[in-house]
């Protein structure tokens, strides 16, 4: 018979997630099925499954780390903010509508018979299913309707582990705070603590952790150590986001929209020796890079005036005419065209004029392209002139539908102009060949050789899972996870 356990935090960025594909990989690893499971997630990077359907990244990269297939079952309900106050709503994969917070708030009860199908259907085809909640289990304000944290619990009748974030201080608060605000029927659901991103000593928090089990009556599972391995971030409260990257000899700089999506396509380029990726939000932090990315976005019309009023594209207007090469991606090469239109409010309306580096012009349609595709690069010309014939694969997500007079750059479209290049393709720098094609270019442009080897993304990341549920195992009571599983609640 299936078992469950699940992942609450006693706020955002605690490492629920992380956690949770460490939990996937231990289980893996002793023999196990295993799914992750979240049953709503408010996030910007998304990705596309084999069958069409969107979901968000975290639990691509846990079902990643449980070594199974990425399905729309194991995130049900995504929630991508277009405004401060409002989110496209996508539900069993496909756009359900664009709502305010308060609409989903009163409405979103109605979507419990589409987590419990989700959840019930992992639960007939893996051994093991590892829940995460979202923000805190005590957000008592919002507990009316809850189907992300206890309210999850319930329906699932799984137990809980309790998540707290030693690194940001007020441990005890955090993890004591949360249970006294938990009604009872909720703190019984909860098996163990955890104490999260633990530095140094832990011998010296052994008092600590018996003031958690003496006032909170719980046992502690595990003091997990901070662990430092190269994980996909779920969204953009990652510290990779900061302009704090040391400049390699490669300086690739990402414009840091104000909505970016996806920027985990640009991970595989820090893997690379010599080669840095800086996230850039200010004209003063551009500076003279080697290469500038300009990623994709929820919000295009929105984000390129941001551009315009940031001073940002004229920075990178500049940059382009030093002949520094510009490869944008979805929203970004939409940008890069000479106008975008949104007729229908598919990312809330209204057009713009882009910033004219390609001709293309884009218009927002009522659906979503959503489709995993792969395909090669044709005749390209440029720095980049290595990248033809190259093979590529990875996803297309984009309302908009882009027509351009430009030389199309690969088989599945995109278009380029000298050091212009642009494409809808999420990933498509993953390709081993593709992404050391495009180091290899800009070494040889600054009159240097770069002789190191291709980067495969795939095995790269095999590695960081096993080193993250290598590390969580041996700072984890795995006996008593295992108890907590099979007794259940």
């Amino acid at each position: 018979m299936s078992k469950s356990i699940m992942l609450q935090g006693t706020m955002s960025n605690v490492g629920k997630s992380l956690l949770v594909a460490a939990l996937c990989r231990i289980f893996k690893q002793d023999g196990y099925s295993v799914a992750p499971f979240k049953s709503q997630n408010m996030a910007l990077n998304s990705y596309i499954t084999s069958d069409g359907g969107e979901m968000g990244r975290a639990q691509v990269m846990q079902a990643e780390a449980a070594g199974t297939e990425p399905l729309v079952l194991m995130n049900p309900i995504l929630l991508k903010p277009t405004t401060d106050i409002g989110s496209q709503v996508i539900v069993n994969g496909k756009v359900y509508g664009n709502m305010k917070a308060m609409e989903y708030f009163k409405r979103k009860n109605e979507f419990i018979p589409d987590i419990l199908k989700a959840y019930n259907t992992l639960k007939s085809q893996y051994d093991i299913v590892v829940i995460e909640g979202a923000g805190s289990a005590a957000e008592v304000n919002l507990k009316s309707g809850d189907i992300v944290n206890m309210g999850m619990a319930k329906l699932a009748k799984s137990p809980v582990l309790l998540v707290g974030d030693i690194d940001r201080g007020g441990v005890f608060a955090q993890l004591l705070g949360t249970l006294m605000l938990l009604d009872d029927d909720e703190r019984e659901m909860v098996k163990g603590l955890l104490v999260n991103k633990f530095r140094g000593d832990k011998s010296i928090f052994q008092s600590g952790v018996d003031i958690l089990e003496n006032r909170g009556g719980k046992p502690v599972a595990g003091v997990i150590p901070y662990i430092y391995c190269d994980i996909e971030d779920e969204d953009s409260l990652g510290d990779k986001l900061e302009n704090t990257q040391v400049k390699g000899v490669i300086d690739i700089a990402v414009v840091r929209l104000p909505r970016i999506s996806n920027f985990t396509d640009f991970d595989v380029f820090s893997q690379y020796e010599g080669v840095s990726v800086r996230y850039v939000t200010k004209p003063s932090q551009l500076e003279n890079p080697d290469m500038i990315i300009i990623p994709g976005t929820k919000s295009t019309i929105s984000d390129m005036k941001w551009l315009r009023e940031s001073g940002m594209e004229s920075a990178v207007l500049k940059c382009a005419g030093r002949k520094i090469p510009i490869f944008a991606i979805c929203g970004g090469y939409q940008m890069l065209g000479t106008h975008i239109s949104d007729p229908f409010g598919s990312e809330g309306g209204g057009e713009i004029r882009g910033m004219g580096l390609l001709k293309c012009q884009t218009v927002f349609a009522k659906e979503k392209s959503r489709c995993q595709t792969n395909g090669h690069f044709l005749k390209v010309k440029g720095v980049f002139s290595e990248l033809s014939d190259k093979k590529f694969y990875g996803y297309e997500i984009h309302m908009g539908q882009t027509v351009t007079e430009e030389q199309t750059l690969l088989s599945a479209g995109g278009a380029y102009n000298e050091n212009i290049y642009g494409c809808y393709i999420h990933g498509v720098f993953d390709s081993p060949e593709v992404s050391q094609t495009i180091v290899k270019a800009l070494y040889k442009k600054k009159g240097l050789v770069y002789d190191g080897n291709a980067v495969d993304r795939k095995a790269y990341k095999e590695k960081q899972y096993d080193i993250l549920a290598d590390e969580v195992r041996k700072n984890l009571d795995m006996k008593l996870i295992y108890r907590i599983l099979n007794e259940g609640v």
